[in-house]
């Protein structure tokens, strides 16, 4: 069988390695930078098209992946001059693996739907690394039938491909997933810096912490990382956190519940990213209370 043609925006610090993997796996691809030019080059070589326009990613395309930052970029990038939605055609289909809002995927999907055009929501979860090796893990919101025809596709760069429910339960499911672990990553952060203000050896209580049920990936990357002066172990910028969380708030007041916990974590990434962190690393959120407390929890290099 013919591999299925895909069209890519968002070559980014994920979607170069997802890309990557794709042309490895024989799909012809065509792409459009959305901001960064420094890692096309070896695309180009593998065989890969730039175009300059996202509406020319799916001229000839049988699948389109988006991989941005959030909705306004996306919603940029499907209404916008040149964009997806000019050049709909029957049986295009539209893979948003964004993290985005409910609210505004629902609605480009029932635009996409008048022209025939399929839009799934398939967001990701893990870091650049694994989107080099091919091992994302993805959550996916779409029909049965549909979900069957992309997922030889997304197994090119995804280790596990779960498919979560119909269309929009990707998107809702990924929220949470990155609420829950901000919330670790921001008591993590809290919890250490208490112990650093106490004068606990912070290298004993990772001893103990990494021994018990508390351990989790999440801690050995942060802490882990943080007690040798390396806050670059989880590639996941304060600012996109502070954005993520934004949404779940927003997710919660739309389903009539409290969010309690979250609203006081998103604040918590409002604040670093305030005092100017937003571009950083999540890790960084233990600069942050290193800023406000007054205390050292990072070693770093004297001069």
């Amino acid at each position: 069988m013919a591999k299925e043609r895909i069209g890519f925006i968002g070559i980014g610090l994920m979607g170069h390695g997802m890309a990557k993997n794709l042309l490895a796996k024989g799909h012809p691809l065509k792409f459009k930078v959305n901001r960064n030019r420094g890692n096309v080059a070896d695309l180009l070589a593998m065989g890969a098209s730039e175009v300059p326009t996202h509406a020319a990613c799916a001229v000839g395309a049988d699948v389109v992946f988006i991989c941005v930052t959030g909705s306004p970029q996306v919603e940029q990038i499907v209404y916008g001059p040149d964009g997806l939605m000019q050049v709909a055609r029957p049986g295009l289909v539209v893979v948003d693996c964004s993290t985005s809002e409910p609210e505004s995927t629902a609605r480009i999907r029932a635009d996409f739907a008048r022209h025939n055009v399929t839009f799934v929501d398939a967001p990701l979860t893990r870091t650049p690394k694994e989107a080099e090796e091919g091992r994302l893990n993805t959550m996916v919101g779409a029909d049965p039938a549909t979900f069957e025809r992309i997922r030889p596709v997304l197994a090119a760069f995804c280790e596990n491909v779960f498919h979560v429910g119909p269309p929009g339960h990707g998107t809702v499911m990924k929220l949470i997933n990155n609420f829950i672990s901000l919330a670790q990553i921001a008591a993590i952060a809290e919890g250490y810096a208490a112990a650093a203000k106490a004068g606990v050896d912070l290298r004993k209580l990772f001893e103990l912490m990494s021994a018990g049920a508390v351990n989790s990936g999440l801690m050995q990357g942060m802490i882990g990382g943080a007690l040798e002066g390396d806050l670059g172990r989880l590639k996941f910028a304060i600012a996109n956190a502070q954005k993520d969380l934004r949404y779940y708030t927003h997710l919660t007041e739309a389903l009539n519940m409290p969010s309690p916990v979250a609203e006081s974590v998103h604040q918590s990434f409002v604040q670093a990213s305030v005092m100017g962190l937003g571009e950083k690393f999540t890790p960084s959120m233990l600069e942050l209370h290193e800023k406000i407390n007054g205390i050292r929890i990072v070693p770093r290099a004297t001069a």
